[in-house]
C-alpha cells in the first residue's frame, strides 16, 4: 500500500510499490537493471500464529509458497531482529489472494508452520534468488489470526495501493452491520502503521543491510 511505500522510502533506498501484487514481478525485474545490492520485503502482513498481535514485527526466516521454500539472508535477518525490539523470527507464507477468514488462517498456519502471511514476499524472494541477491523480509502484523476481515476491508485498496474510500462506503451501505468489525480493522491498522514507522527508524538509512551499500526495497504493500 502507498503508506508502506512512504514509510519505507529513504535516501539511497529505491522503493517498488507492489499494489495488488499482479505487476510486482515485472516491476522488480525492471528495477534490477538499475543495479541492486539486496532486496527486502517491507510492509504489513496477516497474522497466522495466534500469539501475534497487531503491530508485532515479523522478521522472515524463510518464505513458504506453493512453488517452494526460500530462506532469507541469515546475517541480514539477525540484524533486523536485533534492532527491532519485540520482533519475532519465523516463516512467512506467500499467497496470491488475501486470507480473510480466521479459519483459513488457522489452516494455513497448521499446514505450513508459517506465523505470518502476505502477497508479495514470495515474489520478491523469487526475484532475489534469480539475481543471486541477499533477501530479507520485515513485515508487521496488521490483522491477527483470530480476526476475520469484513468485506469492506477487502475492497478498500486500489490496484496501485491507494485507498479506495468509495468502495468501502459502498460496501458499508450494502452491509451496514460490518461497521463495528471495520472499526476494529482501522484500529489494528493504526497499530501496524505506528510499529512499521518505528521499525523503519530503528533500521537506519540502509535498513541495516550487512553486505554492500545500496539496496532495492519492495514495500508492496
Amino acid at each position: 500500500m502507498k503508506f508502506e511505500a512512504r514509510i519505507a522510502a529513504g535516501l539511497g533506498v529505491p522503493v517498488v510499490c507492489g499494489g495488488d501484487g499482479k505487476n510486482l514481478s515485472s516491476l522488480l525485474t525492471h528495477a534490477m537493471a538499475a543495479g541492486c545490492g539486496g532486496l527486502i520485503s517491507f510492509g504489513v502482513a496477516g497474522g497466522l500464529a495466534p500469539h501475534l498481535k497487531p503491530g508485532t514485527c515479523v522478521i522472515g526466516s524463510e518464505i513458504i509458497h506453493d512453488e517452494g521454500t526460500r530462506a532469507t539472508d541469515a546475517r541480514w535477518a539477525q540484524r533486523l531482529t536485533r534492532l527491532i525490539p519485540g520482533s519475532v523470527y519465523g516463516a512467512i507464507a506467500g499467497v496470491r489472494q488475501p486470507i480473510a477468514h480466521a479459519a483459513d488462517k488457522r489452516r494455513l498456519h497448521g499446514e505450513t508452520g508459517a506465523i505470518a502471511v502476505d502477497m508479495e514476499s514470495h515474489i520478491a524472494a523469487r526475484i532475489a534468488a534469480a539475481h543471486a541477491l541477499p533477501f530479507a523480509a520485515c513485515r508487521v502484523i496488521i490483522d491477527p489470526a483470530e480476526r476475520t476481515l469484513p468485506p469492506a476491508a477487502l475492497v478498500g485498496m486500489r490496484a496501485d495501493g491507494r485507498a479506495d474510500v468509495l468502495a468501502v462506503l459502498a460496501s458499508l451501505l450494502r452491509q451496514p452491520r460490518q461497521l463495528f468489525a471495520l472499526m476494529r480493522v482501522v484500529a489494528d491498522a493504526r497499530a501496524a502503521r505506528s510499529a512499521l514507522f518505528q521499525g523503519r527508524r530503528s533500521l537506519g538509512a540502509d535498513l541495516s543491510f550487512p553486505h554492500l551499500r545500496g539496496l532495492q526495497l519492495n514495500p508492496s504493500l
